[in-house]
């Protein structure tokens, strides 16, 4: 027993070495709100400091940088490390109801957000505007979504050296038909849907014609939001934007020059020109404002003991007073059986036991008086998705959808359980199709010498064995389940939407929607953010809109500890079972060490991974056609 002891104890303090290396690294502490920027705060007692000027105003300062994905996210170190939107947004409400702060700068340096989370964002900025107090953004570059958010600001400044990309909308897909076939590896992946092209990457070099005209749809309506949007941000012409759109890229003065920023200068600049607009001589600089601080001060038995509280993770603060709840429940990554992830490897995923229990556990609670669920999720699996979908279904309480930047197949299959669907016009939704499929290694096995023999009794037994194609008899087996499955969710579509059956098969097939679209087709009810969701379901509850309520998130946050050792635990589900059978299980690690080592590209190939297994797991899937890239 003490050997075991020790090796567990020597275990345990190099992980703890390990994660106080990184914590140290990446945790910055917060300058305290009430210190002058470029002040150093000292420790004199007051008699023997001189006396000051009072300042007219404090400054908001907060940065937009990094991944803000949405969901609970960690807990603990990490929800600090690695912020979720939820955060993000809290800190711009609270910049908007503190009375203190009299300005806001907004420093936006390539955040990882997607349209609806922008939008999102870009209702907390409003909210800070509409409290009378100017928000300047210190705009330092990128996408055409990024601009957006800047766009959002009364004011936008860029340093000299930056570079304003205003693009327009491109969609990539990448096909792996012809290096498959050089391997000698068959991808057999079967199809319910005409536009349903999820598999297309594996059995084609190029997009299908069906595949095509979709992505046309969709990437031509969020050419028109952009164009449209930049047009009523800018207070410009709109055949004006679309000649800007051409051009595309501009030098700070030439996008200075053609009105889509205000000034060229530096951030410390930006914040002087803020200050004059609330004529504030001497203003005092929130840095980091109401950014939760992190103690790295780890050192002796009390630092590890508090160490280990960090990591372990924290459970959110219930809460308090007798106020009515509306639990948002986060339905996040790709839709898997089993529990919920969210690592820092893999991107995460939304476990069906997972989010079940939280909307179960929401309905039980009193206090709860409605239900929203916030997904963000390609799709995944058609069993999961289903359980899902029951669960929600059946809550006693009102239901409300919000989609963020992706909600589409399996993630729209859940979201057509509620009452009432909110999107943003740039959510990709709809996709109501299945695809699944395998793959059959046993001639690229043969052309390294490995012969596999087969002893085997029962007609269809090696239908998922991937030493071989499917015979015609194995095909028909599988596509029979695909087609229950597709009359399953258009069926479901149509008691949730209220719809014709007729009618839905004109919006399914595989066909993926904008948000906007998606309401001129019936599919969603309002456009809006995760708020507007929330409204309605206030609305359905029944509660005064002068009435205060709470936000409840759901799932509880997951320390690091969970994530690293729940899946052993669990014992993972059937596509993880299914991808160590099959030997693949090994490649994926790799390419997600790979990643964390810093290697480029190779965070595509894990996540591209990762979908591929799911999509060759030999069960019917929900998913978006294709891992789709979107700029």
């Amino acid at each position: 027993m003490t050997g075991r002891r020790r090796r567990v104890e020597s275990v345990f303090q190099g992980l703890v070495l390990a994660f106080l290396a990184a914590a140290v690294a990446c945790a910055e502490p917060e300058a305290p709100a009430a210190v002058a920027d470029g002040a150093t705060p000292g420790k004199a007692n007051a008699a023997d400091r001189p006396a000051r000027k009072k300042a007219s105003a404090t400054i908001a300062h907060i940065r937009l940088a990094g991944e803000l994905p949405d969901g609970v996210g960690q807990g603990g170190l990490l929800a600090d490390v690695s912020p979720h939107l939820h955060r993000i947004v809290a800190r711009l409400d609270k910049a908007a109801e503190d009375s203190r702060i009299k300005a806001v700068l907004l420093v936006i340096e390539s955040p990882g957000v997607g349209r609806a989370r922008a939008d999102d964002i870009r209702a907390a900025i409003g909210r800070i505007r509409k409290a009378g107090k100017p928000v300047a953004a210190h705009f330092i570059g990128s996408s055409p979504v990024h601009y957006s958010l800047a766009a959002a600001c009364d004011t936008i400044t860029m340093p000299p050296a930056a570079t304003l990309e205003l693009t327009g909308v491109r969609a990539e897909m990448m096909f792996f038909k012809s290096m498959l076939d050089r391997l000698g590896v068959a991808a057999e992946i079967l199809q319910v849907g005409e536009f349903k092209g999820a598999g297309e990457p594996l059995t084609r070099s190029s997009m299908s014609p069906q595949l095509r005209a979709q992505y046309e749809s969709f990437v031509g309506d969020l050419y028109e939001q952009l164009v449209e949007g930049v047009a009523a941000d800018r207070g410009l012409a709109v055949p004006r934007v679309r000649e800007l759109v051409d051009v595309g890229v501009f030098t700070p003065e030439s996008a200075r020059e053609a009105s889509l920023i205000d000034a060229v200068g530096y951030e410390d600049e930006a914040l002087t020109a803020l200050a004059g607009r609330i004529k504030a001589e001497e203003p005092k600089v929130a840095r980091d404002y109401a950014k939760r601080k992190v103690d790295d001060d780890f050192s002796g038995l009390g630092g590890l003991v508090k160490l280990m509280e960090l990591l372990s993770g924290q459970k959110q603060d219930a809460p308090g007073g007798r106020n009515r709840r509306i639990a948002v429940v986060h339905v996040t990554g790709e839709i898997r059986e089993g529990k919920s992830s969210d690592d820092l490897l893999g991107g995460g995923a939304a476990g069906a036991e997972t989010v079940i229990d939280a909307i179960r556990g929401a309905a039980q609670d009193e206090q709860v008086a409605a239900i929203v669920l916030r997904i963000d999720s390609p799709g995944g699996s058609a069993l999961a998705s289903d359980l899902i979908w029951r669960e929600a279904q059946r809550a006693k309480k009102p239901v409300v959808a919000s989609l963020s930047d992706t909600a589409a197949s399996g993630g729209y299959y859940v979201a057509v359980a509620a009452d009432r669907i909110v999107a943003a016009p740039g959510t990709l939704t709809g996709s109501i199709g299945v695809v699944g499929g395998k793959i059959a290694v046993g001639g690229a096995l043969e052309k390294v010498g490995v012969h596999t023999d087969v002893v085997s009794k029962g007609r269809n037994v090696g239908w998922l064995s991937m030493q071989e194609p499917f015979k015609d008899h194995e095909r028909e087996a599988f596509l029979a389940t695909m087609k229950d499955v597709y009359r399953l969710f258009t069926a479901k579509v149509a008691e949730g939407r209220k719809l014709a059956a007729a009618e839905v098969e004109k919006l399914a097939e595989g066909r993926v929607f904008t948000g906007r679209m998606a309401k001129q087709a019936g599919l969603v009810d309002r456009l809006g953010t995760l708020d507007d969701a929330i409204d309605e379901a206030r609305k359905l509850a029944g509660i005064a809109a002068e009435e205060e309520i709470d936000r409840m998130l759901l799932p509880e946050p997951r320390g690091l500890f969970d994530d690293l050792f729940g899946a052993a635990a669990s014992g993972g589900g059937q596509v993880a079972r299914w991808a160590v059978g099959a030997g693949v299980a090994a490649p994926l690690r790799a390419a997600l060490v790979a990643r964390v080592a810093g290697l480029p590209g190779l965070e595509y190939l894990a996540a591209d991974a990762d979908t591929l297994v799911t999509l060759l797991s030999g069960r019917p899937q929900m998913m978006m056609p294709g891992r789709l890239r979107l700029r």
